[in-house]
C-alpha cells in the first residue's frame, strides 16, 4: 500500500525490519525448545539471542544472489552471530513455511487487534451521533426517492450495528488466523518433535494447527480478508450517505471543511465529500482480494507457492487500507456536520406526499376499501407530481369528486410529521448499549 495511506502503527507491523524481528523470534522460541529438549547444544541459545535481526538491505543483498528469501535471512542473520557456528543449529528440523506462516500469523493478529481497536472507536461514534439525532426528522427514501418520514438517527442507527457486527466479525477471524505449524516438510513432523510446536506455539500467541501439510491451509486467511472487506464495505455505506447527503440539491450532510481547505484547483466554491469518495474507492480495494486470497486454498498436494506472491501484496494491502478507511470513516461520523432545518425543509419538497402511506391507512381505518382509497390516494398523488397541488388539497379533490368522504381530522393525524418521533425508542435502547 502507498504511504499516502499507511498510518505509522499498521506500517510498522507490515515493515520488512519488523517481519526479520518476528521471524527472528519465532527461530529463537524453536531453538530454546530444542536445547531444553537435549535435540541441539545449549551453548548455541545465548549467541543467537543476542544476535541482532539482518537488516533489510542486507536480507536484500543475499536474496539478489540466492533468489530465496529464508535462505537469505537466516544467511544475513548468521553473519550477525557471534560465534557463527552457533546459527548452526538455527531452523534445525523446520522448513520455510514453518517459519513464514508462523510469523505471518502473528503479524495477522498483531494487525487484527489494531483494526478491532479502531472499529471499536467508529461503533462509539456512530452510537452517539444515532442518539444525539434520534429526534431529527429527515425523509426517508427507497430508489433515491422519498419515501416516508424517518430519523436521521434510526439511519446512523442501523450503519452503528452493521459496524459492531462487522468488528466482531473480523473480531472471531482473528481466532482463524492466529495459527502457526512446527511440523517440518509436508508436515508430517519428520524431523522435528510436535512438543516443540506445542511449546512455541502459545509463547507466540497462536495456536497449532489440527493439521498442516507444508502451509498451514489458507481457508482461515480468506476468511479474515472476507472479513476486512465486509468491515469496509459497511464504511462505504456510511460514506456513501454522506456523498448523498452533500449534494448540493440535497444539502443535508457535509464532511467538515478544515480552515485552508480547498475543494477545487478551478472553483473557489467547491466543498467535495472528498473523504468520503476516498472511502468508497479503498472499499473497492479491499474487496478485491477477496477472490485471490480465497484461491490460495487449493494448492498442488502438500504445496506450491501460488499463494506466496498473492499474499505478499494483498494481506498487507487489506490490513492497511481496511485501518486507513476505518480511521476515516470515524472522523468523518465524529465531525459529520447534519442540517436538520434543511432535513426538515426537504420533507415538504413534494407538498405532502411522503405522507401517502399514513393517508392510505388513515382511510382504510375509516371505512373505506384498500382498493378504492389507495386509488384515491394515488389519483391524488399523480396530481401532485404533475401539477403541485399540495397533496391534501389533491386528496379532498378526489374524494369529492368521487363522492367519497374524507375525514380532515384523519388527515390531521397522517400529516403530523412529528408522530414518528418516538416510534424508534426501542431502535435507540438497543443502540445506547453498543459497546
Amino acid at each position: 500500500m502507498i504511504e499516502r495511506y499507511t498510518l505509522p502503527e499498521m506500517g510498522q507491523v507490515w515493515s520488512d525490519a519488523h517481519k526479520y524481528e518476528l521471524w527472528c523470534r519465532v527461530e529463537t522460541l524453536v531453538l530454546e525448545a530444542h536445547a531444553r529438549a537435549g535435540t541441539v547444544p545449549a551453548s548455541a541459545v545465548g549467541p543467537v539471542r543476542s544476535a541482532p535481526p539482518p537488516t533489510p538491505e542486507a536480507v536484500a543483498a543475499i536474496e539478489a544472489v540466492t533468489e530465496h528469501d529464508v535462505i537469505a535471512f537466516l544467511t544475513a542473520w548468521a553473519d550477525n552471530t557471534e560465534p557463527r557456528s552457533a546459527a548452526a543449529y538455527v531452523h534445525y528440523g523446520m522448513t520455510s513455511s514453518d517459519l513464514l506462516d508462523t510469523a505471518l500469523a502473528v503479524q495477522l493478529a498483531e494487525a487484527t487487534d489494531i483494526i478491532v481497536t479502531k472499529a471499536d472507536r467508529l461503533v462509539a461514534a456512530l452510537r452517539d451521533h444515532a442518539l444525539a439525532h434520534r429526534n431529527t426528522l429527515r425523509s426517508g427514501r427507497t430508489h433515491g426517492v422519498h419515501a416516508e418520514p424517518d430519523l436521521w438517527g434510526h439511519r446512523v442507527a442501523d450503519f452503528a450495528f452493521a459496524a459492531a457486527r462487522s468488528r466482531d466479525r473480523v473480531r472471531r477471524a482473528r481466532e482463524a488466523v492466529a495459527v502457526g505449524k512446527l511440523s517440518g516438510p509436508v508436515g508430517s513432523y519428520s524431523n522435528i518433535d510436535p512438543a516443540i510446536e506445542a511449546e512455541v506455539m502459545p509463547a507466540l500467541g497462536l495456536r497449532a494447527a489440527d493439521a498442516a501439510t507444508q502451509v498451514v491451509m489458507r481457508d482461515g486467511i480468506a476468511e479474515w480478508v472476507s472479513a476486512l472487506a465486509v468491515l469496509a464495505t459497511v464504511c462505504e455505506a456510511v460514506a456513501l450517505e454522506v456523498r448523498h447527503g452533500q449534494r448540493t440539491e440535497v444539502r443535508e450532510l457535509a464532511e467538515p471543511f478544515r480552515s485552508g481547505q480547498k475543494g477545487s484547483s478551478s472553483m473557489p466554491h467547491k466543498k467535495n465529500p472528498i473523504r468520503s469518495e476516498r472511502i468508497c474507492g479503498l472499499a473497492r480495494v479491499v474487496r478485491s482480494y477477496v477472490t485471490p486470497v480465497t484461491e490460495g486454498i487449493p494448492l498442488w498436494h502438500e504445496r506450491d507457492i501460488s499463494h506466496s506472491s498473492v499474499e505478499r501484496i494483498a494481506l498487507p494491502d487489506a490490513a492497511i487500507a481496511t485501518d486507513y478507511l476505518v480511521h476515516l470513516t470515524t472522523g468523518l461520523v465524529e465531525g459529520l456536520v447534519v442540517d436538520a432545518a434543511r432535513m426538515r425543509a426537504n420533507m415538504d419538497l413534494t407538498n405532502g406526499l411522503l405522507y401517502s402511506s399514513g393517508v392510505l391507512l388513515e382511510l382504510v381505518s375509516s371505512g373505506m376499501s384498500r382498493e378504492d382509497a389507495y386509488a384515491l390516494v394515488q389519483a391524488a398523488a399523480m396530481d401532485t407530481w404533475d401539477n403541485q397541488t399540495p397533496f391534501r388539497d389533491a386528496l379532498l379533490a378526489q374524494g369529492k369528486s368521487r363522492n367519497m368522504a374524507i375525514d380532515e381530522l384523519a388527515l390531521d393525524r397522517a400529516f403530523d410529521a412529528e408522530r414518528y418521533v418516538g416510534r424508534l425508542g426501542g431502535v435507540f435502547d438497543r443502540v445506547s448499549r453498543l459497546t
